[in-house]
């Protein structure tokens, strides 16, 4: 998640009292929180840091390992796009500030949900 905090400093907060409360275990609960707090930030109209955002997706997409990928698409970018449809945003709106492999992810989960292709795990 560091990428991610350092890429959204207004987390930091919410970060820290998921460390507090959690540790680093339940990662995909923290993910959910950082969909929300990016939703919230949105609906404020305080997008300016969606693009370091999407940067910091694309580095844990073609630099991380193999749990980390799995986690970038599943834990974040599903989350974004789970929270922000079941409060009535369209979660394509965050699209433009995804790199290409995390497009790549993006795609593929809704692919999959819809039945379309099935859903591969990233490879190590």
């Amino acid at each position: 998640m560091q990428p991610i905090v350092r890429a959204c400093p207004s987390f930091q907060l919410v970060w820290a009292q998921h460390l507090e409360e959690h540790g680093d275990d339940l990662m995909y609960i923290a993910a959910g929180d950082f969909a929300r707090h990016l939703l919230a930030l949105f609906l404020d109209g305080r997008d300016d840091c969606f693009p370091d955002v999407g940067r910091a997706i694309e580095l844990l997409h073609t630099n991380g390992s193999t749990w980390v990928r799995e986690f970038a698409t599943i834990g974040i970018l599903e989350s974004i796009q789970n929270v922000w449809a079941n409060s009535g945003a369209d979660p394509s709106s965050f699209v433009p500030y995804l790199g290409p492999e995390s497009r790549r992810w993006w795609d593929g989960l809704n692919g999959f949900w819809s039945g379309q292709e099935p859903y591969v795990r990233p490879q190590g």
